[in-house]
């Protein structure tokens, strides 16, 4: 009994500091009830500090997946030291790559044109406000940063919108699209059973992780790659997403 009074806190302690952090999951979500015509990647907050092996092995693993697009949700970086070597990683995505900033890139006070060239390069965007089509899986795909936003989504497409936080599935002026994909929350990294998580970023609401259905469409919260403040995750694995829509 002794044992495993000081043992349990113990082997959860290990887990969240030094094996669930870097535990990557794969989950596959179906969106639409009809046959799908598109697999997307959905990957979020990186906040890259600088290890290299780790971001390669994420890359490594979405283009195993063969997806037709990547979808990025913001946070590569934290300070603007890291976004060179983040981008030489990135570039290797082996299909287009679109995605939004988040709240660390805009206060990283980074330029965006190195990150505009990087995605443009896969064939993607990085859509500030902006909108892209992917003419050959018939999907338009609006990145949202800033607010307030109005994108009527275009006809005969399916439409996919970008957003860091997800509370703004809420604010997308009354359009309803068919799927939107967000980040920022990191699943709160410590998720305790039957409870939730101990505490979420600011802007994310009740949509803490996983899929909702909101007022702007169906919304897929990715709980992260990286960490803020603490690298710690329990209950919360890292996550890449994979979605056909």
């Amino acid at each position: 009994m002794r044992a495993a009074l000081y043992g349990t806190p113990l082997a959860f302690a290990t887990n969240a500091f030094c094996f669930e952090p870097e535990w990557i999951k794969v989950r596959r979500v179906r969106i639409t009830k009809s046959a799908p015509t598109a697999r997307l990647v959905h990957f979020t907050d990186l906040h890259f500090r600088g290890d290299v092996a780790y971001l390669q092995s994420i890359v490594e693993r979405i283009n195993s997946l063969q997806p037709d697009i990547v979808c990025f949700t913001g946070d590569i970086i934290e300070d603007a030291e890291w976004l060179e070597p983040a981008l030489k990683v990135l570039a290797n995505i082996k299909c287009p790559l679109f995605g939004v900033p988040g709240n660390h890139d805009h206060w990283s006070g980074a330029s965006f044109a190195p990150i505009r060239k990087c995605f443009e390069k896969t064939g993607g965007a990085w859509l500030e406000n902006k909108q892209a089509e992917v003419p050959a899986l018939g999907i338009n795909i609006v990145g949202v940063d800033r607010m307030p936003a109005s994108f009527p989504p275009a006809s005969a497409r399916k439409n996919i919108v970008l957003v860091h936080y997800p509370e703004w599935a809420d604010q997308l002026g009354g359009f309803r699209y068919d799927l939107i994909l967000a980040g920022h929350s990191h699943g709160g990294q410590v998720r305790l059973p039957f409870y939730g998580a101990l505490i979420v970023p600011f802007s994310t609401g009740k949509y803490e992780v996983g899929l909702f259905q909101t007022a702007g469409g169906p919304l897929y919260v990715n709980p992260g790659i990286g960490y803020f403040y603490l690298n710690v995750r329990f209950n919360c694995r890292p996550e890449i997403t994979v979605l056909e829509v």
